[in-house]
């Protein structure tokens, strides 16, 4: 009997999990041929790109190769980008690998009997003029590594000579999500680092950060008291906050809000609100307008049950008429619950349903502190936590990730690396 083929198009967090776990079980097995296909050729854990953005994190260190961890763990992996999907022929086209003007790899058609779609999602820039042109976006391991050297680049400006006291270097961050507030922490870790470094003569105190939400409060998804303890955190680091307040331009060296202001900025980044990409609206599956895939709660598409879909491009029940939150805890447990319906859909037996356990929410501020909460159980309760204790859970969650895809063992040979990195290697990328 032909053994079945399971495609997996996304190598995120989710992803990345669950072909390891199909690897494991059934393709060193033989019981079945397992494919990852994604755009990039390494994986980074997406919650760490603002600290590959400002030098903290060298991705070149963290990064996992698909190619070497495909052998490792019993799946094949193909490199490219998914532009088509005949559901009738189970089957999906890949678009050609260009390097400039030369195609690398042809395009591709993969065949299929089960399908996984785990693309995650982008920012969602909501058409604001400019924003496209002149933000830095932190979607991608590409793009934190552009901001990167973006942000060096502006720092070099003050290496030679010494800066009036006046002078400043401005960074303007659209959302104050998860993503920019973090950022906005590791930016002041980074500037202090550069000039310890002598890579800059600009001191933190010379760094202004502007941190602009268009909703009346920071991280409006969590509990009031962990937005409030967030604000004072990053005013204290010496960031400027500017609640309700909606940016309508995007200028070269400015942001222009909804009330005229123009924030002159050297930088600025988008972080404010997400969408799955735009091309899942045109595979032919039912999709919501931010363009997340309609599934049912086995994280069956709705429109075709050899298709399954998880992480932040599905969009699945959750509740009385809610959904499944666009997190990285979701897209984990979305990849166990997946992994085993997989399992069960093949044996010809029934699926579970996907429920979300909410475990809490963990803000990380560099070096200077870590606040967030932890759920009770399953009581509605949460318990408030923040500095050292806070900071190991957050911790913990990357490691957790790394255990998913590496092992127990592995992963603590990783601890013991990244110790002794830290005596070995600059506390910050500087090249």
């Amino acid at each position: 009997m032909k053994k079945p083929t399971i495609v997996v198009v996304g190598g995120g967090a989710g992803g990345l999990e669950l072909v390891t776990k199909l690897g494991r079980r059934l393709g060193r097995r033989k019981q079945a041929s397992i494919v990852l296909v994604d755009r990039n050729a390494t994986h980074i854990w997406k919650p760490l790109l603002h600290e590959v953005a400002t030098g903290v994190l060298d991705s070149g260190v963290n990064e996992v190769s698909y190619q070497g961890h495909a052998l490792s763990n019993g799946y094949s992996f193909q490199r490219g980008t998914l532009c088509n999907l005949d559901r009738e022929a189970k089957s999906l086209s890949l678009a050609p690998i260009m390097d400039g003007d030369e195609e690398i790899l042809p395009s591709r058609t993969l065949h299929y009997d089960y399908l996984v779609l785990a693309i995650g999602s982008v920012s969602n820039d909501f058409g604001t003029p400019g924003a496209t042109q002149f933000c830095h976006f932190l979607d991608s391991p590409q793009q934190a590594e552009g901001f990167r050297k973006d942000m060096l680049n502006t720092f070099l400006r003050y290496q030679a000579s010494e800066p009036a006291p006046d002078s400043t270097l401005t960074v303007g961050i659209i959302g104050a999500g998860a993503t920019g507030i973090e950022l906005a922490a590791e930016l002041y870790e980074a500037t202090g680092m550069l000039h310890s470094y002598g890579f800059t003569q600009l001191e933190s105190d010379q760094l202004k950060v502007h941190l602009i939400e268009a909703s009346p409060a920071l991280l409006g998804m969590l509990p009031e008291r962990i937005g409030n303890a967030v604000g004072k955190e990053l005013e204290s680091l010496g960031v400027t906050i500017h609640l309700n307040t909606r940016v309508t331009e995007v200028k070269k060296d400015a942001i222009v809000t909804a009330d005229g202001e123009e924030l002159e900025v050297d930088l600025a980044v988008w972080s404010a609100g997400i969408k799955a990409p735009d091309f899942l609206s045109k595979l032919g599956l039912s999709v919501e307008h931010n363009n997340r895939i309609k599934v049912h709660d086995t994280l069956q598409s709705i429109d075709d049950e050899n298709i399954f879909v998880l992480g932040d491009c599905a969009s699945c029940p959750q509740g009385e008429g809610g959904s499944v939150p666009p997190r990285a805890q979701a897209a984990h447990q979305q990849a166990s619950r997946l992994y085993s319906n997989l399992r069960a859909r093949m044996a010809g037996k029934p699926m579970k349903s996907f429920t979300f356990r909410d475990h809490g929410s963990l803000i990380s501020l560099a070096h200077f502190d870590a606040i967030g909460n932890l759920m009770r159980g399953k009581s509605t309760r949460s318990l408030f936590i923040e500095g050292h204790l806070a900071r190991f859970f957050y911790a913990s969650l990357y490691r957790m990730h790394q255990r998913a895809i590496f092992g127990t063992i592995r992963t603590g040979l990783i601890i013991i690396v990244d110790r002794l990195n830290r005596y070995l290697k600059p506390r910050l990328k500087l090249h």
